[in-house]
C-alpha cells in the first residue's frame, strides 16, 4: 500500500510540474523535446570524468523574474522557468529575450538530506552565460563570469535547518559585451543566432569531506607507456596521501602513491590505445588518506594515446596519432538546438549527434565557437571521437575579414576584454584537460577578435604540450604561432596557402545547402554556400568534394573540416535538418566516400 501512495504522489507531482511548465510548439522541435519531463530533466550525473556515489540534481522549475539591472531581488516573480535551459530556448517554457538592460532572477529552495550531516556541500553550476551572483539563504557566496565552463561554491556556512533558499542572479550583455559568446547576437541572422542567457547546464549538490579531491587530471606517454595522473586537493595537509589505481575491466593493471601535490607516474604495461577505431578507456580510481584514514574517493578514466606531428617520406609535417600519419575528417559541430538553443533536450539527443556523425564515417569533430556540457566530451571518450576544440568567439573588435595571409593586422581589445579571453580560455582547458577526445586547441576562428596571436598560442602550448595548437583557424596568420596553418576556402576543398614548417588543414569547407520543407526554422531567408534540391543532387557534390579533398591530401593537408553537421536556424547547410529528423544526404554513399579518405 506505502508503494502505491509513493507512485501516485510522484504522479502528481509530474502533473504539477508539467501544469506550471508549457513550451510553445509553433518551431521546429527534436524528437526529444517531448521526452522532457520537468520532474526529471537530464538526470545523469554531471561530471562523469570525476565521479563520487553521492549528490543532488537541481534542475527543473525554478522561479524566475526578469528586472531592470541594479534592481533589488523581487517579492514577486514573473513565472516559472526550467532549469536548465536558457530563457530564451523554447523549453525553457519563457522564450524570452533578456538584454544588456536587464538582469535575470532564479529562485527555488532545496534541502540537504541527512545522510549529508558533516559533510561540507558543495554547490555546482555547469554553466551560466555570463555573470553569475549566487545567494544562499540571503548570503551572497560568490561570482562567476564566463558563459561555459563549471563553478562551484562551498555553502556550508550558509546552510540553516530544513528548507535553503538559493537565488541566483545572471546579467548577460550577449554582443553588447566583450565576453566569449561564439555565434549568439541580439539580431540574429545569417551564421549568426539566438542568444543564450542564464542557467544553460545543470545545477547539482555534492557532499565532500573537508579534505577532498577537486581534480583529477590523466596525461597519457605511450612512448614511455606510462600514465602521468595530476590529483588536485582541496584543504590537504602536506604529509596526506593520495592513491590512484588503473583498473582494465575491474581489475587493477596498476597503482601508484605519493604525497599531495606530487605527480603520480604509473607504468602501464600491455598497452591497449585509444583511437577511433579502437577507444579503449581504462578506469581510475582515487583516494586521499590523512595518516591511513580515507577522507574522499573518486573514479574516472584515462587513455593511451598521443598526438603529435612529423614529416613523411616526401617530407611534408602530418598529424599522427599514436606515431602512425592519421588523417581526420569531420564536421563542423556548432552544438545548437532549435528547442535548447545551447541545451540538448536530454542525454540520448546529446549523444545522438556524435553516434551519427561515426555512423557517417568521420572521425573527428571540430567544436566549433562553443564549450559543451562535460557529459559530450565523456561519449566522445567512449565512442572514439577526435575533438578540436574552439575557444568561443567574441569581443566588440572589429573581424579582419582577410583570412589567408601573414602577420596581418589584429584586433584592439581592452585591457578588460584582454583579461576576460585569458581568464575563460584557460577555465576551459582546465576543464577539457582531462577528456582524451580532445587533441587539437583553437583559440581563434577567421580573425573574429584575434589579437596577440603568437604569445595566445605560445601560452596554450605551453600551458598543454600534451595538444596541438591551431593558432587560428582561416584567420590571421603567423609563421611563428602554433602547430598548425588553418586555411578556409567555399565551397570546394582547395589549397590556397601552404606554410612547410607547420601541419596544414583546411579549417572549412563545403556548406552544400538542401532547404527540406517542415523542417526549417524560418520559412524564408535560409541559405548555404551552394543550393541543390534533393539528396541524391547534395551527396553527388558532397563525394565531388571529397575526390577533390583527396588530391588536396596528396599534396599536403593533414586534416578537413566539412560545414556542418546539422542546420542551424537560418542556415540549411547541415548534414541533417535542424530538428534531426531527416538526414540530408544518401546516408551509405557518404559513409563510403569519408571512409575512402585515408593516406
Amino acid at each position: 500500500m506505502r508503494k502505491n501512495f509513493l507512485f501516485i504522489g510522484l504522479l502528481v507531482l509530474a502533473s504539477n510540474a508539467f501544469a506550471q511548465w508549457s513550451p510553445s510548439k509553433d518551431k521546429i522541435r527534436t524528437k526529444w523535446a517531448d521526452e522532457v519531463n520537468p520532474a526529471n530533466v537530464l538526470p545523469e550525473y554531471p561530471r562523469p570524468a570525476m565521479e563520487r556515489a553521492q549528490w543532488s540534481n537541481l534542475n527543473g522549475l525554478w522561479n524566475y523574474a526578469i528586472l531592470p539591472l541594479g534592481a533589488a531581488e523581487p517579492d514577486k516573480f514573473d513565472g516559472k522557468i526550467l532549469v536548465p535551459f536558457a530563457v530564451e530556448s523554447n523549453l525553457s517554457g519563457v522564450e524570452k529575450r533578456l538584454g544588456k538592460e536587464n538582469e535575470l532572477w532564479y529562485k527555488r529552495t532545496f534541502t540537504v538530506p541527512q545522510a549529508w550531516k558533516g559533510k561540507s556541500v558543495l554547490l555546482h553550476f555547469g554553466a551560466v552565460d555570463w555573470k553569475a551572483e549566487v545567494f544562499v539563504n540571503d548570503v551572497k557566496i560568490g561570482v562567476h563570469k564566463g558563459g561555459y565552463t563549471p563553478f562551484s561554491f562551498d555553502v556550508t556556512p550558509c546552510l540553516t535547518q530544513g528548507e535553503q533558499k538559493l537565488v541566483v542572479k545572471v546579467w548577460d550583455p550577449t554582443n553588447d559585451g566583450y565576453q566569449p559568446r561564439g555565434k549568439q547576437v541580439n539580431k540574429p541572422e545569417g551564421i549568426w543566432y539566438t542568444p543564450v542567457s542564464g542557467i544553460w547546464q545543470t545545477v547539482w549538490l555534492e557532499p565532500v569531506a573537508k579534505k577532498h579531491i577537486v581534480s583529477l587530471v590523466p596525461t597519457a606517454d605511450i612512448d614511455a607507456q606510462q600514465l602521468s595522473v595530476t590529483v588536485g586537493v582541496e584543504n590537504a595537509a602536506s604529509g596526506d596521501i593520495v592513491e590512484v589505481e588503473v583498473k582494465e575491466a575491474g581489475k587493477i593493471v596498476a597503482t601508484a602513491k605519493a604525497v599531495v601535490g606530487q605527480q603520480l607516474n604509473i607504468p602501464v604495461r600491455d598497452m591497449k590505445l585509444w583511437s577511433p577505431e579502437t577507444p579503449f578507456l581504462y578506469d581510475l580510481e582515487a583516494r586521499l588518506y590523512e595518516g591511513g584514514k580515507l577522507h574522499d574517493k573518486v573514479i574516472g578514466y584515462a587513455a593511451m594515446r598521443k598526438i603529435s606531428v612529423k614529416p613523411d617520406k616526401n617530407g611534408i609535417l602530418r598529424m599522427q596519432l599514436n606515431n602512425e600519419d592519421y588523417f581526420q575528417l569531420g564536421p563542423l559541430d556548432q552544438g545548437w538546438w532549435p528547442d535548447g538553443l545551447y541545451t540538448a533536450p536530454t542525454d540520448e539527443a546529446l549523444v545522438y549527434d556524435i553516434q551519427k556523425t561515426k555512423d557517417f564515417g568521420f572521425n573527428m569533430i571540430r567544436k566549433h565557437v562553443k564549450v559543451e556540457p562535460a557529459r559530450w566530451y565523456t561519449h566522445c571518450d567512449r565512442l572514439g571521437m577526435l575533438v578540436w576544440q574552439d575557444m568561443p568567439s567574441g569581443g566588440n573588435s572589429p573581424r579582419w575579414q582577410m583570412h589567408q595571409f601573414f602577420d596581418g593586422k589584429e584586433a584592439v581589445r581592452s585591457p578588460e576584454s584582454e583579461a576576460n579571453f585569458r581568464q575563460e580560455w584557460k577555465e576551459i582547458i582546465d576543464f577539457l584537460k582531462p577528456n582524451p577526445c580532445i587533441i587539437v586547441w583553437v583559440p581563434f576562428n577567421e580573425a573574429w577578435g584575434q589579437f596577440k596571436s603568437v604569445e595566445i598560442a605560445a601560452w596554450t602550448k605551453n600551458y598543454d604540450p600534451s595538444r596541438l595548437v591551431n593558432p587560428a583557424s582561416g584567420g590571421n596568420h603567423y609563421l611563428e604561432a602554433g602547430d598548425i596553418l588553418d586555411v578556409h576556402h567555399y565551397p570546394n576543398p582547395r589549397i590556397t596557402l601552404i606554410n612547410t614548417g607547420k601541419v596544414n588543414v583546411l579549417g572549412e569547407f563545403g556548406g552544400i545547402g538542401l532547404v527540406v520543407e517542415g523542417h526549417l526554422w524560418q520559412t524564408d531567408k535560409n541559405w548555404g554556400y551552394v543550393q541543390f534540391k534533393n539528396e541524391k543532387e547534395v551527396t553527388d557534390e558532397y563525394i565531388r568534394f571529397i575526390e577533390q579533398l583527396k588530391e588536396t591530401m596528396r599534396r599536403g593537408y593533414s586534416a578537413a573540416v566539412y560545414t556542418q553537421t546539422t542546420d542551424v536556424e537560418g542556415e540549411v547547410n547541415g548534414l541533417m535538418t535542424y530538428d534531426r529528423k531527416v538526414i540530408k544526404l544518401e546516408e551509405d554513399r557518404l559513409r563510403q566516400a569519408n571512409l575512402s579518405v585515408k593516406y
